[in-house]
Order: structure tokens, then C-alpha cells, then sequence
């Protein structure tokens, strides 16, 4: 991938992610990080390409070179020592929308589909297969 394709993809999945901001639907994030419990919650949040590759580069740097293994199930972007998400302003989508009960549950996707069509289009930009596992998604890009 050339590097302009990828800084345009960055700034799609952020101007997507800008746009789910300015929607009226009542959302709340408490960081109270229940939704970050994967395997306490049987939910793991899929990325497309162009989230992974922000997600990624958010990752990197905070000086970290490759995600944690946790034997807990939790999220491997949540820093432990703290109980915060370390790419909190980069998020992915799924976290921003349908993990946490406590911020308001799910969005509607009905609400959103336009949003999610504009991220499947990056993936496919950015030769991306679908949707995938935060872990790998992620991990393979780092």
C-alpha cells in the first residue's frame, strides 16, 4: 500500500467515527471497561481493514510493539495497570457502538449502516477481506 492510500483510509475511518459522534443517539461512556471483558461478555469487537490500521498505528504509538496475550479474555489495547483503553480516541467502531450496556447499549443498525458501509468500503480499498477479531486484525498489522 502506498502511504497516501493509507493516510486516506486514516482519514476516512476518522471522518467515519467524526460523523457517528455528531449522531443524536444518547450515549454515555463511563470507562468502566465491562465491555472490554471478551470473554465475560461473548463479545469481541470485528474491524475492518482501515480501523485496524488506525488502531494499530494508535497502538504503536503509546511504545508498544505487539499486543499482550490475556489468559483473562480481556482486550489486549486495555492497559491493566490502569483500566483505561490505550487508543481510547481511536477506538474502533464496534466499541463506539455495540459493546456497552452501561453507556446505552447497542445503536440501532438502522442508525449507523450508512457508517458501516463507508468503513466496508475502505476495507476493500485497503484490500481487506471483512470484518475480523480485534486481536488479529490488529495484531497482524503491528
Amino acid at each position: 500500500m502506498r502511504k497516501e492510500e493509507i493516510q486516506a483510509a486514516l482519514a476516512e475511518v476518522r471522518a467515519v467515527y467524526a460523523e457517528l459522534a455528531k449522531r443524536p443517539v444518547q450515549r454515555e461512556c463511563i470507562a468502566r471497561t465491562d465491555c472490554c471483558q471478551f470473554k465475560l461478555t461473548g463479545r469481541t469487537p470485528m474491524l475492518t481493514k482501515g480501523e485496524a490500521l488506525l488502531a494499530a498505528r494508535t497502538f504503536k504509538a503509546t511504545g508498544r510493539k505487539e499486543l499482550p496475550e490475556r489468559a483473562d479474555g480481556s482486550c489486549p489495547l486495555l492497559k491493566l495497570e490502569t483500566g483505561k483503553c490505550m487508543i481510547y480516541a481511536d477506538r474502533p467502531f464496534g466499541c463506539r457502538t455495540h459493546f456497552c450496556d452501561a453507556a446505552g447499549g447497542p445503536y440501532a443498525r438502522k442508525d449507523v449502516v450508512d457508517l458501516i458501509r463507508r468503513l466496508e468500503a475502505v476495507d476493500l480499498q485497503q484490500g481487506g477481506d471483512g470484518p475480523r477479531r480485534i486481536q488479529a486484525a490488529v495484531g497482524d498489522l503491528l
